[in-house]
């Protein structure tokens, strides 16, 4: 695997639409720019080290429609994407950050530890937008974002034992199952799902509304165990809450380690849409 050069706006989508799920990296640089090229040889690097990903390089002057159309307006910048949709972006010449922020969204089909969901299924943390989301009852010092990533701290309770979290995608998904780490004393035990809510809901109406699903769990399922969702009820979900009722002891501070939700996108790569794209030849874009 390599860097792929992109030649113009067409070959940019192309090659989004052909890395379907995948992770892409593009880095908008410039032959003039000094801090492009000092990085370049590293980025060079990368599709050997994160083969899971696709890396592509965007000259902006080359490609000035398309770094006008990405908003790109100082090099070096990179984008993120996966299944076609904006994810993250970094600017500036941090190779650590970049890396970073690689490690963060690689999941693919497969999490760190290597293991196989099968059936097309991932995990759909990189598709969170997360500034859209929201825990009541969160620590200050541990908010929910430090959960939805697996090196990034954890979530724990304030006053009391109670939290919910509101978590929305940044395009519809199917939900298949959750993963949740946390400690066996602290980890929550009763959970009430529900899904595409206008708003985040208060802790009376979440304790008096009927949830989609009510999920029960046992100090085995902190390990990374997949808990399953009834599939056919999470089909196209915009966003998901959930009601933690209470924890495993009793404790009056609930700690979740790592919150992760395994299904698919629903919009996926069609063939049908690569050949279109692809098979329009001399036509200027």
């Amino acid at each position: 695997m390599a860097v792929r050069v992109i030649n113009d706006e067409a070959h940019f989508h192309v090659e989004l639409s052909a890395a379907g799920i995948k992770l892409v990296v593009v880095d908008f640089t410039a032959t003039w720019c000094g801090p492009c090229q000092r990085i370049s040889p590293l980025f060079e690097q990368l599709p050997a080290k994160y083969p899971k990903a696709v890396f592509l390089k965007v000259d902006v002057d080359k490609c000035a429609e398309t770094a006008a159309a990405q908003g790109v307006t100082a090099m070096p910048t990179f984008i993120f994407y996966r299944n076609g949709q904006k994810i993250d972006r970094l600017q500036g010449a941090d190779i650590q950050g970049l890396e970073h922020k690689i490690r963060e969204h690689i999941g693919s089909t497969e999490d760190d530890s290597g293991e196989d969901y099968g059936q097309g299924l991932m995990e759909l943390n990189s598709f969170i937008s997360k500034n859209e989301c929201e825990c009541l009852n969160e620590a200050d010092d541990h908010p929910l974002a430090h959960c939805l990533t697996s090196a990034g701290g954890f979530l724990q309770s304030d006053v009391d034992e109670q939290l919910i979290i509101s978590i929305a995608f940044n395009q519809p998904v199917r939900l298949h199952s959750l993963k949740i780490k946390a400690p066996t004393a602290l980890g929550p035990k009763n959970i009430k799902l529900f899904i595409n809510q206008p708003r985040t809901m208060d802790f009376d109406m979440a304790e008096s509304c009927s949830a989609i699903q009510d999920v029960v769990l046992s100090e085995n399922d902190f390990d990374g165990t997949l808990v399953p969702l009834r599939f056919v009820k999470f089909q196209n979900v915009q966003n998901i809450q959930l009601f933690v009722k209470d924890n495993q002891s009793g404790d009056d501070k609930t700690q979740i380690d790592f919150l992760g939700f395994i299904g698919m996108p629903i919009s996926t790569t069609k063939m049908e849409d690569f050949k279109r794209v692809t098979g329009k030849k001399g036509e200027s874009h």
